[in-house]
């Protein structure tokens, strides 16, 4: 399987004509030339996503083009969710991004051309210089700004955005790094702790939209205590590092005097 596209999915049943209609002819069109298969992880939804996904997909599968289904008995959070399907995902590259179509499934091609030989990771990012925010309201924008701007003091400055779903991953990292949140926090800690290993990550700019059905399943105080606490980690993690090297490196200046 040369590409799989993972898509987490809770309490989505309302977006699930939508989403057949957006995403199967993306999905056709990139399985003229490969071996494409759409994954879907229900995480244990109690509004019939399940069932409305497999209605939709289950008889449809157009050549070179695979449909398969995974399923949470109950609710276990994105984290958990994103975990199940790079454990089921089959290609050898995996795409995974929202249900909800706040980023294009039609952006998946261009997501996949920034995916070079020289780069492991792709991240979507509205909110590089090249991004758009088109219909959302400002205040749904402020966490990830924050939060993405104490990522980038800690981690890296050229990564604009840490907190998007919408990416584009080489097996090998699904494969060698792990992440414990099971929450929203685990978008963000599967891609830090990808950087921090040393695999080397890109960005695409992309435009990001408000959802047409349904509301978000994010809970935005709870989502950014855990990324405080994260953020808490590294920087200890970080200051670490210095109190195992300065000493070193004084000693050596004093034994040099």
């Amino acid at each position: 399987m040369d590409l799989t596209i993972l898509i987490p999915c809770y309490n989505e049943a309302d977006n699930v004509p939508g989403l057949h209609a957006r995403l199967l002819p993306v999905g056709a069109d990139l399985a003229t030339d490969r071996d494409v298969e759409i994954l879907f992880v229900d995480d244990g939804s109690e509004d019939g996503t399940y069932d409305a996904l497999r209605e939709a997909f289950g008889t449809t599968n157009p050549a070179r083009l695979q449909v398969r289904f995974e399923r949470h008995s109950v609710n276990r959070g994105l984290g958990a969710a994103l975990r199940t399907g790079a454990a089921a995902a089959r290609g050898a590259v995996v795409v995974t991004t929202d249900s909800d179509g706040t980023y294009e499934f039609s952006e998946i091609p261009r997501l996949l051309s920034h995916l070079t030989p020289d780069v492991d990771i792709v991240t979507a990012s509205a909110l590089h210089p090249g991004g758009r925010v088109v219909g959302v309201p400002p205040h749904r924008m402020i966490p990830s700004r924050g939060v993405s701007t104490l990522y980038r003091l800690l981690v890296g400055p050229k990564i604009h955005t840490y907190t998007c779903l919408f990416r584009a991953y080489r097996r090998d990292v699904l494969n060698h790094v792990s992440w414990e949140s099971d929450d929203f926090l685990g978008v963000t800690e599967i891609f830090v702790r990808a950087m921090l290993m040393g695999y080397r990550v890109g960005e695409a700019p992309a435009t990001i939209r408000p959802r047409e059905y349904g509301s978000s399943k994010a809970r935005l105080a709870r989502t950014v205590i855990a990324h405080l606490r994260f953020l808490s980690r590294i920087l200890l993690h970080r200051l670490r590092v210095v109190s195992l090297v300065e000493p070193r490196r004084i000693g050596r200046d004093r034994g040099a005097a």
